[in-house]
C-alpha cells in the first residue's frame, strides 16, 4: 500500500512557474510513479511518470519542454517543476503511483494503483 499527498498548487499567471510536490509513504520500491491531470467533463490526461531508475522518465505532448519530473526515491517524493504555465493547464493535479508488478501503459491512468487527493493548479491569462 502506497499513501500519496500532494502539495504546491496554487494561482500563478501564464508564462510563471509552479512546483508540485508528492509526499510518498508505504512500499515505493520499484514503482512507477507520476502526474495526471484533470477538468471537469474530461477525463484524466497524463503529464509525466518516472520509474525507479535513473533517466526513465515521460511526458504527455503537452507538457514537453515545459515540465520537469524528478524523483528521489530515499526521501518518497516525486515534484513536478512547471515552468512556462499556460491557461489551459489550469487542472487538478494527481500524483499517483502504480504497485511494482502492474503493467501496462503509463499513459493509462486505468493502469495506477495509488492515488492522491488532488491540488489545483490555476493559471490566469
Amino acid at each position: 500500500q502506497v499513501q500519496l499527498v500532494e502539495s504546491g498548487g496554487g494561482l500563478v499567471q501564464a508564462g510563471g512557474s509552479l512546483r508540485l510536490s508528492c509526499a510518498a509513504s508505504g512500499r515505493t520500491f520499484g514503482t512507477v510513479m507520476g502526474w495526471f491531470r484533470q477538468t471537469p467533463g474530461k477525463e484524466r490526461e497524463f503529464v509525466a511518470a518516472k520509474g525507479w531508475s535513473f533517466g526513465t522518465a515521460s511526458y504527455g505532448d503537452s507538457v514537453k519542454g515545459r515540465f520537469t519530473i524528478t524523483r528521489d526515491n530515499a526521501k518518497g517524493t516525486v515534484d513536478l517543476q512547471m515552468n512556462s504555465l499556460k491557461p489551459e493547464d489550469t487542472a487538478v493535479y494527481y500524483c499517483t503511483a502504480r504497485a511494482v508488478l502492474t503493467t501496462g501503459s503509463i499513459n493509462d491512468p486505468a493502469r495506477y494503483d495509488f492515488w492522491g487527493q488532488g491540488t489545483q493548479v490555476t493559471v490566469s491569462s
